[in-house]
């Protein structure tokens, strides 16, 4: 019998209808490979360029902050005579004689301030003090908050309201006025403790930085309480938190082993957006005169020496204005990137 071709009739094998073999089986088999939440959020990172080149950028900067100084030929607190306010890659008469002579004599990148001083290494140990107060700050502020947090999440009740009551209260204090209150209050006592032996490092850092790190503990931590509160408020409720009470884990116990190590990838993600608050802050404030001690210099410090001679020298503004803008916008980006990753809630 003939086919109909306008039929939908289909020409069946017995072959068809035979069991599928193993091989067969594991080839129509499709899984991912199992990834821990580290190693996806690594992933997920690499792929967001953004925050790779921000991430890059921040690596740049460290080593012109805290790697070239050891081997640039100037200091940032040698003065070079007759080599007050060198343009860029401008020569003294003196060193325009050495050159004449045969001799080597290093360039200055961005010239000299009005005291002779080689304005590149300047900005590079200016952009090493405002790195270390940022990353300093914030691991001040990640070890009170998460600690604050944590305690007054996990215990409630009362102590957790009386615990968010001083959270409330101390969002009130104005952080500037304290700062220099505590810069007058400080100035006598450590000027004698630094005359201990032990405590010469006080004279270098100054008064006015010390009372910043005082302010950073006693009242930026409140963000970072409030952020791991809310994170432990909801992981106490866990299944292994309540195993982990039951076997007769103490308190202690509990908060460091399961509810801060479940925490770690949003308290990475708030450090690092910590940082160039932190740099921006110190950078406010030395360029109102109440930051690092002369001679050392900071972003802030030198682009409020900057503005003295404005008009005369406007390139000095320019290098530590841009990097002051660059450090801030990359650990901005590379923090988004990080929060991106690492937030199972934006995971796709």
């Amino acid at each position: 019998m003939e086919k109909n071709p306008l039929s939908f009739q289909l020409k069946l094998n017995p072959d068809d209808f035979l069991p599928a073999t193993d091989e067969e089986k594991e080839s129509l088999v499709v899984m991912r490979d199992s990834v821990s939440f580290w190693k996806d959020g690594f992933r997920r990172l690499r792929k967001n360029k953004v925050a790779m080149v921000c991430l890059f950028i921040i690596i740049i900067v460290m080593i012109f902050a805290f790697i070239v100084p050891a081997f640039y030929p100037y200091s940032y607190e040698q003065q070079i005579q007759g080599a007050n306010n060198l343009a860029p890659m401008q020569y003294s008469a003196k060193e325009m004689e050495q050159i004449a002579a045969g001799e080597k004599v290093f360039p200055h990148f961005f010239g000299t301030d009005k005291m002779g001083r080689d304005y590149a290494i300047r900005v590079m140990m200016g952009s090493r003090i405002s790195l270390l107060v940022g990353i300093i700050a914030a691991a001040i502020i990640l070890v009170i908050g998460s600690i604050f947090g944590s305690i007054a999440a996990f215990a409630g009740g009362w102590v957790d309201l009386i615990m968010m009551r001083i959270v409330d209260i101390i969002y009130t204090i104005p952080d500037v006025l304290l700062i220099v209150l505590l810069s007058f209050a400080l100035k006598a006592p450590l000027k004698v403790l630094a005359q201990a032996p032990g405590f010469g490092w006080i004279s270098v850092v100054g008064e006015n930085l010390i009372s910043i790190f005082i302010v950073f503990a006693l009242l930026y931590w409140v963000g970072m309480a409030r952020i791991v509160r809310s994170q432990v408020l909801t992981l106490k409720e866990s299944e292994y938190v309540t195993a982990a009470r039951a076997l007769g884990a103490g308190t202690g116990r509990i908060i460091k082993k399961h509810i801060l190590t479940n925490c770690i990838g949003t308290l990475i993600v708030t450090t690092t957006l910590q940082i160039p608050s932190a740099i921006f802050t110190e950078s406010f404030l030395s360029f109102l005169g109440i930051g690092v001690s002369a001679p050392m210099p900071s972003l802030g410090s030198l682009a409020s020496t900057a503005i003295d001679g404005l008009q005369s020298y406007p390139y000095r503004l320019f290098a530590p204005a841009i990097a002051i803008s660059v450090v801030i916008l990359s650990f901005n980006l590379f923090g988004d990137g990080l929060r991106d990753a690492f937030d199972p809630k934006l995971k796709n």
